[in-house]
């Protein structure tokens, strides 16, 4: 991993109503004949208080480039920050806390330890940080993901979609500056996966909290503020307020062009 030689918590200039971006990113896999660009050179921020989804064509890069910018993998060359901090800077100790403290995750297992309850499940980050979640905002969260009634259940006793609303309060308890959805909905049929994307949704518009999903669903796509899409491992458009007529469009474009080249 290469960045610049930048203090790590020093502001960036162009870091203002950025939740987290990424300046001339790659991710390289292999050399020689077996040589794989994930990732060409993509810049891309993302502003905060916006819900954004990332779409293209499988193996575009797209899970590629949301783990690289949520601190999940390593790049070959280029810039990650979150907020300000040079993600290319922080030692092992140091990406960790940062992860812990000031990113939330929401994928499409949903990871829930199936001998704690949904509470304990959804504290569970503030739990290992030796931290105790703000009353107030738990019963918030708690409120906004309809989950009030079901506190005391284990995973088991949950359906797929209350399972992925836990999944989604424990991202927000900790109030991150950023949640990251790898095809938070791909488990779930098509109400549950409604459910949990209207909670997102709501997040950012009530919580006023940054989400950036990937997904290769042009429904689900539509619930953001904005689309961006990669094609090759680079970014080639976005979309300000997507529905998912648009969004299957633009992605019948980039099919019928990957055919024909």
């Amino acid at each position: 991993m290469t960045a610049e030689a930048l203090d790590p918590l020093a502001p960036h200039p162009a870091a203002a109503g950025i939740a987290a971006a990424t300046t001339d990113l790659s991710k390289v896999y292999g050399s020689g004949d077996t040589r794989v660009v994930a990732l060409d050179r993509v810049s891309v921020s993302f502003r905060e208080g916006e819900f954004t989804a990332i779409m293209g064509p499988s193996g575009c890069g797209k899970s590629t480039l949301m783990h690289c910018a949520a601190g999940l993998d390593s790049f070959s060359s280029g810039s990650v920050r979150i907020g300000t901090t040079e993600l290319g800077s922080l030692d092992d100790r140091r990406l960790t806390a940062l992860r812990r403290d000031r990113v939330g995750f929401i994928f499409q297992a949903f990871n829930l330890l199936p001998t704690l309850s949904a509470l304990e499940n959804i504290t569970l980050p503030l739990t290992i940080a030796g931290r105790r979640p703000d009353p107030r905002w738990l019963e918030r969260v708690i409120a906004m993901v309809g989950l009030s009634g079901r506190l005391g259940h284990r995973p088991a006793q949950l359906s797929g979609g209350q399972q992925q609303r836990v999944a989604v309060a424990r991202a927000l308890v900790s109030r991150p500056a950023i949640i990251f959805g790898d095809e938070p909905t791909g488990n779930l049929d098509s109400r549950a996966g409604a459910e949990v994307l209207g909670f997102l949704r709501d997040s950012v518009r009530e919580l006023n909290q940054t989400v950036v999903m990937v997904t290769h669903d042009p429904v689900a796509a539509g619930y953001a503020d904005r689309v961006v899409f990669l094609a090759d491992g680079r970014l080639v458009d976005e979309m300000a307020q997507p529905t998912p007529e648009r969004v299957l469009d633009r992605m019948k474009e980039y099919d019928t062009r990957s055919r024909t080249s």
